[in-house]
């Protein structure tokens, strides 16, 4: 992608209603627009990390064997009132009647419309286990949507279903979606810690959110400062594996980490006072294991090996997909702009022209360009007519982790400059060697 071509429509100036970090450089990166209060279009640099986001949690849904479908954002409001959320709600659901009265609403979740389709099809113990899940655009009606997509009204959520014969199946299906969670966070470069959290209008006992440590955080968190070095890495996991899976939660869940909603103040006192912290944390996902309380509303059930009919058990799963987009900024940034974790990042590399026009630079560029498109990569070439400051600053800007600088000086000396944007750090070496490690840098990820 060439930049004289692409559409990025920078601010230079900080928007004055943008209260944190990733809201205004969300908007100065020309990532997002305002339509509305909370409702945002989402251009086409923002809509390429929204993208790698979900398709990372693709990959890692499917790695655990859930199945994708797609449900519509409009619902009935008669599924809701079978049960028993359609009043109980609030005034966060955004309630409306179509042409022919018929009483609608602009799904906030889909627990719902998932157990009608469940019981619609599924009868017998025999299709047991089974994990549903979609993204889709959710609408709940916030009072005062703020901070840009971190507290939207419209959203692009991941919300997953388990329907499983017993409640340990049910159980395993909570902890499966644990550990897929905990890679889906860390293949991004984020470090989101499993704390125990109120389950709100979801409903159940059993319920686990996802928070990334910021000081923008909309929860206070307590936790033993042990917890942020525990990794799921590379290990191979084998989702079937009960007891495997059940050790890896124990393992993220046993040291003390709880939101404000659930906090003990007398287990905390018992973490040793160094370890202690109180923070403040950005909820990015949450599960949830509710048993039969949908199935029995709803009279979703099966037939068991027995001959008798019972309520299936359930829990959902969620992942903020946009709100990950905000939630990674705040945790990736610095006074010049975003830093992007390999992981998500828009463009793996930025190609920065420092003399278009030159015949030899734009050669340069324009090998350097192909050649990183034949290596699989998604470079950005800077090919405007701009000085070399106003390039850098976009670049820094928009936060690609990697920049090569073409400059006549350099190919003189048959050398480019590979910049790393998290370091600040600049080597010196061939164009060969610049696209070799930047290859090697994403064969991994």
């Amino acid at each position: 992608m060439r930049l004289s071509r692409y559409f990025l429509p920078v601010l230079k100036e900080n928007p004055a209603d943008a209260q944190i970090a990733s809201h205004r450089l969300m908007l100065r990166a020309g990532m997002i627009k305002q339509q509305a209060a909370g409702i945002y279009s989402w251009l086409p640099l923002g809509f390429k990390v929204l993208k790698r986001i979900e398709q990372i949690v693709h990959e890692e849904q499917a790695r655990a064997g859930h199945i994708p479908l797609l449900m519509p954002t409009l619902q009935p409001a008669d599924l809701w009132r079978e049960s028993g959320r359609y009043d109980a709600y609030g005034p966060e659901m955004l309630r409306f009647k179509d042409r022919h009265e018929r009483e609608m609403l602009y799904g906030p979740t889909n627990e719902e419309m998932i157990t009608d389709i469940f019981r619609a099809h599924v009868s017998s113990y025999k299709d047991l286990p089974l994990t549903l899940y979609h993204i889709q655009w959710k609408f709940r009606d916030e009072v005062r949507p703020r901070f840009g997509v971190m507290r939207g009204r419209e959203f692009y959520m991941k919300d997953g279903y388990n329907f499983d014969l017993t409640r340990e199946d049910a159980l395993h299906a909570y902890n499966r979606h644990m550990v897929s969670y905990l890679r889906t966070y860390e293949r991004m470069g984020l470090t989101a810690i499993p704390m125990r959290a109120d389950s709100g209008p979801i409903g159940g006992d059993d319920t686990h959110e996802f928070l990334v440590l910021a000081k923008t955080g909309e929860s206070e968190v307590f936790y033993d400062a042990a917890v942020t070095d525990l990794k799921l890495g590379n290990r191979a996991v084998d989702f079937d594996n009960r007891a495997e899976v059940a050790g890896i939660c124990k393992e993220f869940t046993t040291l003390y980490a709880r939101t404000d909603e659930t906090h003990d103040a007398a287990l905390f006192e018992q973490i040793p006072e160094e370890r202690r912290r109180v923070d403040r944390g950005i909820e990015v996902g949450q599960i949830f294991y509710f048993g039969t309380k949908y199935s029995e509303a709803m009279g979703a059930t099966v037939v068991t090996p027995e001959g008798n009919r019972v309520p299936v058990e359930m829990g959902s799963h969620g992942i903020g997909v946009s709100r990950l987009v905000g939630a990674l900024i705040e945790a990736n940034h610095d006074d010049n702009g975003i830093i992007w974790p390999e992981g998500v990042t828009p463009f793996h590399v930025g190609i920065v022209n420092l003399k278009q026009g030159d015949a030899a630079t734009d050669t340069a560029c324009e090998a350097l360009y192909g050649a990183l498109r034949a290596a699989g990569l998604d470079p950005l070439y800077d090919d405007r007519d701009e000085r070399a400051g106003a390039k850098f600053a976009t670049m820094d800007l928009i936060g690609l982790p990697w920049r090569i600088t073409v400059g006549p000086r350099g190919l003189a000396r048959n050398v480019v400059e590979l910049t790393s944007r998290r370091s600040g750090e600049s080597e010196e070496m061939t164009a060969e060697a610049a696209v070799a490690k930047i290859t090697q840098i994403y064969a991994g990820l």
